[in-house]
């Protein structure tokens, strides 16, 4: 077992560390740290290059010249640990890959005494999730196991081989001698033919009967949720648990083209004076290529082409004339990027819906149920996702009445029933709260079931109304007009477009003319989407732009993302989480 591992500049500045013991958490802070006396006497000193040992602690080491960097690990002096150069060689190629370029500005501030890229380089550190790297790196060596070669088996010698056949002979003369079985000459009796034209017996009917006896279908949950989804409660209510994006692999890490960013100056006397003495302006030559690499990066993550063009555009016009100091251009245009990205995504309204439900409970003198209209194209999953809403509102104590308005989709209906059915069994098992099915067949107004729903939903105390609608394409006049008569007659407190993560510029095309004809259509309200819930975020890995792209074109706020099969696969998305994911 591990004590100890760091990551240091040669000067001494510690950019990471950690202690796996308290023991040795309180000695790496004290003079005698064996940390210390490797540098002192190993490092400065050069006595020993193979090792070193202090107190009952063995120290590895590695170097990283070119980067000024020394790698450390501190284990007990009795416990041998085999894993440890392999351990310090893939840390540091794996730290080096990931931050080479903050690196090498670190280590250039620091020939000028210059700390200021540490603050940065932490970001970076943290951004990146390298502690969740490491961890993996470090199990991955510590499960490694020494393969034991089993020595192969003789031959077998000529009277084993005697031995065997005899046996084998003994058995068949035995066989052969047994007498075999009787074949019974019971006959069965014969089935009476049934001609396609005789009368249908009672015996036939309930041959024919699949139905399940006793009236009630049980329902098996097993399935249904899945425990490692689950979110957390606390002092608020059960809320969703957060995406969490998948780690690159070591080989995706090693295989990064570091260097793809990086901007070649002129090397003169007065450029390279300039640049230190913090003079040197940006100009428009300067930020082009690495504008050009952040745009084709953007667009890489499945962000729209045209809303990548303007953000870089946007960065570039307010970098022009910036002076740098030793910061690199492209660590300028990385921050800008950042900057620019948070800007965008941060969210301008609440996104606290059960904040929002209280509110308005509180507010009403009689019962008014909070209503959430879902819309969106065909297909995209607002049957399956309203479904995992209401499973969110149930762990938080709410009745949740589904009201059933897609009444054009063979089938919508009792998907919905099949929903609410189990809903109701995992809250009879969970002991959550009631949810209920609204419905009046096909064919009928939906804005008029929407209000009959509400309407009973007043009436029998329901604290939340869920709205299906049917799936529609954008460009479907009658359609969109039919949704804004929905939602004019009915003013929900919020509508929620649901949406692929898969697309990239069609979702912007579907967004957009959803919200526009909502606007166009609603009279004077002029009632747009007020969220987004994004699905199938479990297929993109790291490429959520479509995530800013939806947020860039009506500034309204991701509420949710779908990422599985089950009612617990829903989560929430962080600012800080996509915006690492784009520029990773």
């Amino acid at each position: 077992m591990l004590d100890h591992v760091s990551i240091s500049h040669q000067s001494g500045l510690v950019l990471w560390s950690r202690s796996f013991t308290p023991a040795f958490a309180s000695l790496a802070a004290s003079s005698a740290s064996p940390v210390n006396a490797l540098v002192r006497e190993a490092l400065i000193e050069g006595k020993d290059a193979d090792g070193f040992e202090r107190d009952g602690y063995s120290v590895r080491w590695q170097l990283e010249n070119s980067l000024g960097l020394v790698f450390v690990v501190v284990f007990p002096a009795l416990l041998p640990l085999a894993y440890v150069p392999e351990l310090l060689g893939r840390t540091r190629q794996l730290f080096v890959s990931m931050f080479r370029g903050v690196l090498e500005e670190l280590a250039a501030a620091m020939r000028g005494g210059d700390t200021k890229p540490l603050g940065l380089l932490e970001e970076r550190l943290k951004g990146e999730r390298w502690d969740m790297v490491f961890d993996r790196c470090l199990r991955d060596c510590e499960g490694r196991k020494e393969v034991k070669v089993e020595p192969e088996a003789a031959p077998p010698s000529a009277e084993e081989i005697a031995k065997n056949v005899h046996a084998l002979k003994t058995r068949m003369r035995q066989k052969a001698a047994s007498p075999s079985p009787r074949k019974s000459t019971a006959s069965t009796a014969k089935l009476m033919r049934k001609w396609a034209d005789s009368p249908v017996s009672a015996g036939d009917m309930a041959a024919l009967d699949y139905s399940e006896q006793g009236g009630e279908i049980k329902v098996d949950t097993t399935g249904l949720v899945s425990a490692d989804a689950m979110g957390s409660r606390t002092a608020n209510g059960y809320e969703v648990a957060e995406w969490d994006f998948k780690l690159p692999s070591e080989e995706e890490i090693l295989s990064r083209d570091t260097q793809g960013l990086t901007v070649k100056e002129e090397a003169s006397t007065w450029s390279l004076f300039s640049r230190l003495a913090g003079r040197r302006a940006v100009t428009r030559e300067d930020l082009a290529p690495v504008l050009g690499d952040m745009e084709k990066n953007l667009m890489d993550k499945n962000v729209a082409k045209d809303i990548a063009e303007k953000l870089c555009e946007a960065v570039g016009t307010a970098l022009v004339g910036k002076k740098l100091g030793l910061t690199s251009v492209k660590s300028e245009v990385q921050s800008a990027v950042s900057a620019a990205l948070t800007r965008v995504l941060t969210p301008k309204t609440s996104t606290d819906v059960l904040l929002d439900i209280q509110r308005k409970r509180a507010a009403s003198e009689g019962p008014n149920p909070y209503a959430i209209t879902f819309v969106g194209v065909n297909g995209v999953g607002k049957s399956t996702n309203l479904s995992k809403v209401a499973f969110w509102l149930l762990q938080n104590k709410l009745r949740v009445l589904i009201a059933a308005c897609d009444t054009f989709r063979s089938g919508a209906v009792e998907q919905l029933r099949v929903h609410v059915r189990n809903l109701g069994a995992l809250g009879e098992e969970m002991g959550t709260s009631k949810v209920e099915l609204y419905e009046r067949g096909y064919g009928k107004d939906a804005a008029g079931i929407a209000k009959d729903a509400l309407a009973y939903a007043r009436e029998n105390g329901f604290d939340v109304v869920l709205i299906d609608t049917a799936g529609r394409m954008q460009d479907n006049e009658p359609l969109m007009r039919a949704l804004a008569k929905l939602v004019t007659v009915n003013n929900p407190d919020k509508v929620v477009f649901v949406g692929e993560a898969l697309v990239g510029n069609e979702a912007v095309d579907q967004l957009s003319k959803f919200d526009r004809a909502l606007r166009d259509f609603t009279g004077a309200r002029k009632r747009g989407i007020d969220g987004i819930l994004l699905t199938k975020f479990d297929t993109i890995d790291d490429k959520v732009g479509a995530a800013l792209s939806m947020t860039y074109v009506t500034g309204q706020p991701i509420l949710f993302v779908g990422c599985g099969q089950t009612y617990t696969d829903l989560r929430q998305l962080r600012v800080g989480h996509i915006v690492q994911a784009l520029l990773a």
